[in-house]
């Protein structure tokens, strides 16, 4: 009885809000994902590794900015743009010719792109596990429900709302959005009427490799930076964008949120068999909902 007392009281709301920041990184990797393979229809497995190559590069820009009072900050926005540069090289020197390329090709490409970025990374950073440590403002713990909750989740459940917005306006309410749409359908349809389709999908690319590294910076403060933590994020980024419809921005907060708190929620009932929970429920989805849980946008 105290079990349940415990369950369904203070242990519940704490993993629900544990759930919900675990939510917003989810979001912001599995969107960025959504993006590329919806409009340039590319399965970029190096997307995880983009999203570990941002929480090295925050170490390294909170590491080189530290005696300043703003430089987390400088690092949480330094980091994603450092990210979308390279990605941006990658894409001008390499994907840019791929396109037509079969998906099979693509993949094994993006695959070794994947290796490649682990080695370099392993390469300049080294095997150990790195650290970083929130700014002081985001330090310690605040009361909610007279419940201790870390400030730091607390800033990252008010990231994913805001992100979400953005990609919502910049798909269906701003120009490139509406080309790149448009691109997806029927991308020779849109450079016949003069459209520079290859910059709209550099655009694309860059904004969603953008959004890796933004992921990567912001769980920086919450776990250890090391090699491998690009499997896990991978992985689920690619069941998230599956289960909540291909390039839908709702969809992937749905099924981040999904994800997200069935994770969260799984260590609390059943610790030993928490891993299985939120890939179960995505299973029981695809079954019913195998278009995803709402309307696919490309």
């Amino acid at each position: 009885m105290d079990f349940l007392t415990t369950v369904t009281s203070s242990g519940l709301i704490q993993q629900f809000l544990v759930g919900l920041s675990r939510t917003t990184i989810l979001f912001v990797v599995a969107s960025g994902l959504s993006l590329v393979l919806g409009v340039l229809r590319i399965p970029n497995v190096a997307h995880g590794s983009l999203y570990m190559l941002g929480a090295f590069l925050c170490y390294s820009f909170a590491t080189l900015f530290g005696k300043n009072p703003i430089g987390f900050w400088v690092a949480i926005v330094m980091a994603p743009l450092g990210v979308a540069l390279i990605s941006l090289a990658a894409e001008r020197g390499l994907f840019c010719r791929l396109y037509d390329r079969e998906h099979l090709m693509l993949l094994l490409f993006t695959f070794a792109l994947m290796l490649l970025c682990r080695d370099i990374v392993k390469m300049i950073w080294g095997a150990e596990y790195r650290s970083l440590a929130p700014p002081v403002v985001l330090q310690g713990s605040l009361s909610i429900l007279d419940l201790p909750f870390p400030k730091y989740n607390f800033f990252l459940l008010s990231i994913g709302p805001f992100v979400a917005l953005a990609l919502w306006f910049l798909t269906q309410r701003t120009k490139i959005g509406k080309i790149a749409r448009a691109a997806a359908v029927d991308r020779d349809m849109v450079s016949a009427v003069g459209i520079n389709v290859s910059w709209v999908f550099a655009s694309v690319f860059v904004i969603g490799c953008f959004l890796a590294g933004l992921g990567g910076a912001l769980v920086a403060p919450t776990q250890n930076i090391a090699q491998g933590m690009d499997h896990t994020i991978i992985m689920e980024s690619f069941l998230i964008v599956i289960a909540g419809g291909l390039g839908n921005v709702w969809g992937a907060l749905l099924g981040a949120l999904i994800f997200g708190l069935t994770d969260s929620m799984g260590i609390l009932v059943w610790p030993q068999f928490s891993i299985v929970f939120p890939y179960a429920i995505v299973v029981i989805v695809l079954i019913f909902r195998p278009k995803g849980l709402l309307r696919a946008t490309w």
